[in-house]
């Protein structure tokens, strides 16, 4: 039973842990391995138009493989990373990076999750406030029927 569980893991983990490793094919690659790992780190910043929620690093579409081809292309003719990001951001647009600029177009969509977690904050500090208010009120007041309850314990007990 050990072992099997031992061969499922060893299975899990080669299977995983080549995963992104399986998209770029071998034909694809330089062969000076500085411009490689280049490579590979800008095609994981640039995001596959076809599944959109995983870079071409990671993808095996048709299209995910051209733009692959492109950054390498475009680092043989020896543009620095940010040229080769900006030269695909005029082609494709800002959409094709996984984690936009932030700039003036895209502040909303970097600005809306802080706003959201200040607004939740102040909804949770005024609900807060107004359930200890609720509370106070409640506390502070007695019902005529206790009053008298308690009018009548004391004048009890001091006898």
């Amino acid at each position: 039973m050990a072992m099997k569980l031992l061969r499922l893991l060893i299975l899990c983990a080669v299977l995983f842990g080549t995963h992104s490793a399986l998209a770029v094919e071998p034909d694809e690659m330089l062969a000076d391995p500085a411009l490689e790992a280049r490579a590979r780190t800008i095609s994981r910043e640039l995001r596959c138009m076809v599944c959109q929620n995983q870079s071409i690093d990671d993808s095996a579409a048709p299209l995910a493989r051209d733009l692959r081809v492109l950054v390498r292309e475009r680092l043989k003719a020896g543009d620095n990373d940010q040229q080769v990001l900006d030269f695909l951001v005029a082609r494709y647009g800002e959409f094709v990076l996984l984690k936009p600029r932030f700039e003036w177009g895209t502040a909303l969509l970097w600005l809306t999750p802080l706003a959201v977690l200040i607004v939740g904050a102040i909804a949770l500090m005024a609900a807060t406030k107004r359930r200890k208010d609720a509370m106070d009120s409640t506390a502070d007041k007695l019902s005529a029927a206790e009053e008298a309850r308690i009018s009548e314990l004391m004048r009890s007990s001091g006898e």
